[in-house]
């Protein structure tokens, strides 16, 4: 099982010197990857500064060698796809191969779609999800893209550069609670990311996406965690990678303290 920290780039952590300080002793002390929140506006009580993590993750890409980095996770619904599909190629480039993309739906706990007036129906976000994650699929690998659907519009375009991972940049998408549907998008694709979720849940999870591939060979599971969460069991059940989830709450120096000491190996 690999480990990763996922950050929020607020508070103390919306200062890129102070973030970029966190990747580099998550680096040095033998962590897999370092994954930063993707959020324009968060609840009061928790964040008034709030950085940009696309700069963040380029930042990190320019100091760091070995860690991957990521989005956990980038909501398709409030973006254009050839815009982040410029994005994503790029940081690929500057850290040289070490991106991989989380995606989600977006939540509204802070506004930032409502105060934004993004779609708020869940049932359109995942039509635009499905859509979305596909063409960004399509023009990451370098395919001549026409394409006419219900959300996008693209014509005629063929990126390049796509990136330096072949086929592509590795996607993981994210689900939350019992709808199936979403599991089925994900087993398309590279990673499966899902949140609060119980050992068992998850065992059921990974026998879901085996049976849609027919094969989980090259696949990820990545779940979240917090300290009080029994990580054997979710290895045990099929995990790949234990995602650190660190709060908003947490100052740098707890933070620093699970870089040095708070790794299972």
């Amino acid at each position: 099982m690999r480990h990763a920290l996922s950050v929020p780039p607020f508070g103390e952590l919306s200062d890129p010197h102070v973030l970029v300080d966190v990747a580099v002793a998550a680096e040095e002390n033998g962590w897999d990857a370092v994954f930063v929140w993707d959020h324009l506006l968060r609840p009061v009580e928790e964040a008034t500064q709030i950085a940009d993590p696309w700069i963040m993750m380029t930042a990190i890409a320019m100091r760091t060698e070995r860690i991957r980095i990521g989005p956990m996770v980038t909501p398709i619904a409030r973006r254009r796809p050839l815009k982040l599909a410029r994005e994503i190629a790029t940081l690929d480039l500057a850290s040289k191969g070490r991106l991989i993309l989380g995606l989600g739906l977006g939540v509204d706990s802070g506004g930032e779609l409502t105060r934004t007036a993004e779609e708020l129906d869940p049932r359109v976000r995942g039509s635009m999800m499905t859509e979305g994650v596909a063409l960004l699929a399509a023009l990451l690998e370098g395919e001549h893209v026409v394409h006419r659907g219900p959300h996008y519009e693209v014509d005629g375009i063929t990126l390049s550069p796509t990136g330096a991972q072949r086929p592509r940049v590795p996607f993981w998408l994210a689900t939350r609670g019992d709808n199936l549907a979403p599991v089925r998008r994900a087993a398309k694709y590279e990673g499966l990311c899902p949140t609060v979720i119980t050992p068992d849940r998850f065992a059921e999870l990974v026998e879901f996406v085996g049976n849609e591939r027919g094969s989980l060979d090259d696949y990820d599971f990545a779940v979240m965690l917090t300290p009080d969460h029994p990580i054997e069991e979710y290895r045990a059940r099929g995990a790949t990678w234990a995602v650190h989830e660190m709060k908003p709450h947490h100052p740098v120096d707890a933070i620093m303290d699970v870089i040095e000491h708070g790794r299972e190996e």
